[in-house]
């Protein structure tokens, strides 16, 4: 306990740090205390007081979150940053960052998926903020070192090729390995090494004429993300709980209902219309058949030329149209047959046996 104290006031009081550290301790702290709050009253638990909605309106803890921000910041201005209001207004604005974040998902999509798939953007921007903030407070350079007079420029070299890897694995999709790399070098080495994931900015600035090494790269990722992002999943719904399927009357759920509606719609009527066609064509055809010249005394030709000749004759003439010939065709006793004068530039129709 004595070395841990002697270590704050070596590295945390006589580096004036100690806001910048009270800042980080109120941000998780409100974090982790809202999420076990809310997860909460999800369970539905008695004892534990729930959502705050005066007159029925439902006040999210941003609201919160924004009084605490602008307590802290006007604070700082108002006292000249002297301590020890710095130091209480530095909390004061932790408490605000992880109230407003955990809803960061809400500020986004202006809509309320706290507990979607969306809402997980929450705790990204969450744990980014806190990863940011922690390493603020070790030190502006990686692993705190304080560069001298003799090792400035190499520091300088290190820090500059550091942050370059580290925005290259960055825009390969490796998020959490560019940004663990900022602080420790070499992490992010191993992320702009690899190949990048499919859906990364790199991956479409680059692999868009290199088909064999983007196929590479999503045979790597169903190979070996899928096992990354599982655990990152049951990671984020130990820290943030599960999110819930999309209820039947979620907006999203209604925007998904009607575009599925419009979609079904359209293939109905698509189905209607070619149905439509199909009928037309075919009373057509018996129109046509009726229509070629039946003589006096043919009634029982034409009435058999109605029924089944006028079938065979229609799928003759499609054949035929198929084929490239014109031919013409009259009502006989067995239906539609070639009429005896043809055009003689014609060649003779012969039918061929599919074996």
């Amino acid at each position: 306990m004595t070395t841990l104290l002697d270590g704050y006031r070596e590295h945390i009081v006589a580096a004036h740090k100690q806001p910048l550290f009270l800042l980080l301790v109120g941000f998780i702290t409100s974090f982790v205390f809202i999420r076990f709050s809310v997860r909460m009253i999800r369970a539905q638990v008695r004892w534990w007081p729930g959502n705050v909605t005066p007159g029925g309106l439902h006040i999210h803890h941003m609201v919160f979150g924004l009084g605490f921000l602008l307590v802290g910041g006007i604070g700082v201005f108002a006292t000249y940053g002297g301590h020890p209001w710095i130091d209480v207004f530095g909390l004061l604005f932790g408490i605000g960052c992880g109230l407003v974040l955990d809803e960061f998902a809400l500020i986004l999509h202006l809509d309320d998926v706290y507990w979607g798939e969306q809402g997980r953007k929450s705790v990204d921007a969450v744990i980014f903020g806190i990863l940011f903030t922690a390493l603020l407070l070790v030190g502006y350079v990686p692993l705190g070192v304080v560069p001298s007079q003799e090792t400035r420029w190499g520091l300088v070299t290190v820090i500059s090729v550091n942050m370059l890897v580290s925005m290259v694995a960055l825009l390969k999709g490796k998020v959490w390995t560019g940004l663990l790399g900022i602080m420790v070098p070499g992490i992010s080495w191993i992320g702009a090494i690899r190949l990048a994931r499919p859906s990364s900015p790199w991956a479409r600035w680059r692999y868009a004429t290199r088909p064999r090494r983007r196929a590479r790269a999503i045979r790597r990722e169903r190979r070996l993300h899928r096992r990354a992002d599982i655990a990152r999943t049951w990671l984020f719904d130990l820290i943030a709980g599960a999110p819930d399927k999309v209820p039947a009357n979620h907006p999203a759920a209604h925007r998904v209902a009607e575009r599925m509606a419009a979609r079904a719609t359209a293939h109905l009527d698509a189905h209607e219309a070619r149905a439509l066609a199909r009928r037309s064509a075919r009373l057509a055809d018996r129109r046509s058949a009726a229509a070629a010249g039946p003589g006096p005394g043919t009634g029982a030709a034409v009435h058999g030329a109605r029924e089944p000749g006028t079938r065979r004759g229609a799928q003759q003439r499609r054949r035929t149209v198929r084929a490239g010939r014109s031919r013409t065709y009259a009502v006989g006793p067995t239906g539609l047959e070639p009429r005896p004068g043809r055009l003689p530039h014609l060649r003779p129709h012969t039918r061929r046996i599919r074996r």
